[in-house]
């Protein structure tokens, strides 16, 4: 992870948004912040996986002998008991 001022950050700001590593942003020598980057583009592989998890979902379902509109009633009834639950 690099360090810099918060002076330097500042002025470099567009460098570091462009880059994938992790900045301390530091005052006096003290750690006062971090810039982590978020991912730019999902990879290709992740892309996969969530198609495949998706596929998986619905056989899932299918295989329960449950619609989307079954399940997604069952979690809303689920929802609105558990904010009964809490009152």
């Amino acid at each position: 992870m690099e360090s810099v001022g918060i002076r330097e950050f500042r002025e470099r700001l567009s460098s570091f948004l462009g880059s994938s590593t992790p900045v301390a942003i530091t005052r006096h020598g003290e750690t006062v912040g971090f810039y982590i980057p978020a991912r730019r583009k999902r990879r290709e592989a992740d892309l996969e996986a969530l198609r495949r998890a998706g596929e998986q979902l619905d056989a899932l379902i299918a295989a329960a002998g449950a619609s989307e509109d079954e399940l997604v009633e069952d979690f809303k009834e689920l929802r609105r008991a558990t904010l009964r639950a809490k009152r």
